[in-house]
């Protein structure tokens, strides 16, 4: 025994003095209260820590059930997505959808302390892909009958209330409205072409210099505008060009990339286009694709709340906060703006992880207090707090609100909890934000802080869009009051270019200092091909059919045809008030998306992708409408049919 080497022991080896014994006893109680007692000052990060404490300890915020199926949904749950990440901001680059300025921010001193206290504990905050099972793999091994769990496409078709297409491809019967609707075709094809010449597999086209651009926001994937484009080439019959980006994405969109990725941007192009791609023409490549990229994204939600960080590198699974967010914070318009994709991952891998991290942040959302009913625009992914009371239907928050009435009409209207949160914060928006200029120009003013920025986006141009579709399902006694306020906000934002000399809209336009729906400031005059305003168009025609909204439209292709055509593809412009344009020689991938497909849509016949089966994300990649009765009375009909064969 080690006692006999020691003096004073006798050869039992238990005889000690007696003060010998309080000696002993003294130094090992106080070794024993040193060692668990640096636990609690460990970083969050470290593994002994995960280990002796409990989870409720580890995370400020805790978020109680809210749904009968979250206690199913929890035992699914890799373990590995409950541990939070210890990095916070460090590095990062704004997306030039989401906003506009682009800052290089330094890494944080609790980043760089978390990075040196967690040392290898980091490895195992990322989602193992070799350990855990993926997203396609769980999908094909649940044990139970096939024919109800797993996604079947012809099942999902019979559960249209319409061919995707419509009649013939939405043609009009209009003559004049046919060769506006082919004007916008040749203008898509023209974008393809040169892009496909001059950037193909790059993510953008530089049309000036005729060279393509890759730039940081999507982490190493390639192709950005080759998947925005494959739902617009299809729904156009571009089916030359469709079968090119398809081969394309066979080919070579490799998703095994070890770059630093916008979260948001890589969901609503990636994800939604690859999601749309699937449902409109049901190639398994499409979905496959698009189950491996979904997986990819899980590791941001690994926080002390849930909250997705911004930025994720796609290989290691690290994410962090982009570092011109205040303190670390997420975003609301990207962390917001998740749900429709990561509810149809679920759906196609029969996975239920996705509708569980976006329907965390919502049972998040609804327990925080809101100023004044208003949800700002950042918010602590690891507290789990407000961090400024800056509120923007806008850049940073726009599509949050969006997907809250999206969400709501794509489960066929079924999902209440999204119902409510929309109609909530459209009345305090309505309350708060909602001005009238002495023009008599319905606008969406900024609030910061309970001070208003008399100054609205082209991004919140979206606004007339969205309330036009919600109209129908609110308060029977205001729904005239919601369409007509659509109307108003979609006039103002037409106001914002016919009041510029090229008839296009600026960045932003304010309503202060006598000045109405223009842009006072210098850095707000560029246009950068957005299809905000355009997308307004769009959904007013289709509620109200108003002769108005497709003239609009027409003046907006003659004004893109003028002034951003150039001779190798479509550039933005830096300055609408001048007819000396000058470009910025990039081709947007959301060009391609977005602002071609909703003219193309406001040409066409209402039954080219039905507001009835089809629900738009952010990127305008149509998602279809869940109807889970349909779908569960066709499984059970495969089932009797299945039972009755053997």
């Amino acid at each position: 025994m080690v006692f006999r080497k020691l003096p004073g022991v006798s050869a039992s080896g238990m005889g000690l003095r007696l003060s010998q014994k309080f000696v002993f006893l003294l130094f090992l109680s106080g070794l024993v209260t040193l060692c668990f007692g640096a636990l609690f000052f460990l970083p969050d990060s470290v593994r002994l820590k995960r280990i002796f404490l409990s989870k409720t300890e580890t995370q400020p915020v805790t978020v109680g059930s809210g749904s009968e199926n979250d206690a199913r949904e929890h035992i699914k749950r890799p373990k590995d997505q409950d541990h939070p990440r210890g990095i916070t901001s460090a590095r990062g680059e704004t997306s030039t959808k989401l906003k506009s300025l682009s800052r290089r921010p330094s890494v944080s001193h609790e980043a760089t302390e978390e990075r040196l206290a967690g040392g290898k504990a980091q490895e195992d905050l990322t989602l193992p892909r070799s350990k855990t099972e993926s997203a396609s793999e769980k999908a094909t091994s649940v044990d139970h009958d096939a024919s109800s769990d797993t996604f079947s496409y012809m099942k999902f078709k019979s559960c249209l209330l319409k061919p995707p297409l419509g009649r013939d491809g939405g043609k009009p019967s209009d003559l004049q409205t046919n060769e506006r609707r082919e004007k916008v075709k040749e203008m898509m094809k023209f974008a393809w072409d040169n892009y496909k010449q001059y950037a193909w597999g790059k993510n953008e086209l530089r049309p000036l210099t005729k060279n393509g651009h890759i730039g940081n926001m999507f982490g190493g994937l390639r192709g950005a505008s080759i998947i925005d484009s494959l739902d617009t080439l299809y729904i156009m019959g571009l089916m030359d060009e469709y079968n090119s980006a398809k081969e394309w994405v066979q080919t070579s969109l490799d998703l095994n990339s070890n770059g630093e990725a916008s979260l948001f941007e890589v969901n609503i192009r990636y994800v939604g286009g690859l999601l749309s791609a699937y449902y409109l023409t049901g190639e398994e490549l499409f979905k496959s694709k698009v189950m491996e990229l979904g997986e990819k994204l899980l590791p941001a939600f690994n926080t002390p709340t849930g909250i997705p960080r911004g930025v994720i590198n796609l290989g290691s699974g690290t994410s962090w906060s982009w570092g011109w967010a205040s303190a670390g914070s997420s975003i609301l318009a990207e962390f917001g703006t998740l749900h429709l994709e990561f509810v149809h991952l679920s759906k196609l891998s029969n996975n239920p992880i996705y509708t569980e991290k976006v329907m965390n942040i919502r049972k998040l959302l609804n327990k925080i207090e809101k100023p004044h009913g208003l949800y700002p625009n950042f918010l602590s992914p690891v507290s789990g707090n407000w961090v400024q009371h800056h509120v923007s239907i806008g850049g940073l928050g726009d599509s949050f609100y969006e997907y809250l009435i999206k969400s709501y009409l794509m489960s066929d209207k079924t999902d209440d909890d999204a119902k409510k949160m929309y109609y909530d914060a459209l009345e305090a928006i309505e309350a708060n934000l909602v001005q009238k200029s002495p023009g008599g120009l319905t606008y969406m003013a900024e609030w910061r802080g309970g001070i208003l920025d008399h100054k609205m986006g082209h991004l919140a141009c979206f606004s007339g869009g969205m309330i036009g579709i919600g109209a129908d399902d609110g308060a029977a006694e205001k729904r005239q009051h919601y369409l007509d306020l659509a109307a108003e906000i979609t006039h103002t934002c037409h106001e914002s270019y016919t009041r510029s000399a090229t008839k296009l809209g600026p960045e932003a336009f304010r309503f202060d200092s006598g000045a109405e729906a223009t842009a006072t400031r210098l850095s707000d005059r560029y246009y950068i091909l957005r299809p905000e305003v355009i997308e307004s168009y769009m959904y007013m025609w289709r509620l109200t059919h108003d002769p108005k909204y497709r003239e609009w439209g027409w003046e907006a292709v003659e004004a893109l045809e003028q002034h951003c055509r150039v001779e190798s593809g479509f550039s933005g412009i830096r300055d609408v008030y001048t007819m000396t344009v000058s470009h910025d020689n990039m081709q947007q991938s959301f060009f391609l998306s977005e602002t071609l497909k909703y003219l193309y849509l406001l040409f066409s016949d209402d039954d080219l992708l039905p507001l009835e089966d089809w629900v738009f994300n952010t990127e305008a990649h149509p998602l279809p409408v869940i109807r889970k009765s349909c779908l569960q009375d066709e499984a059970t009909q495969d089932k009797t049919e299945h039972h009755h064969n053997t």
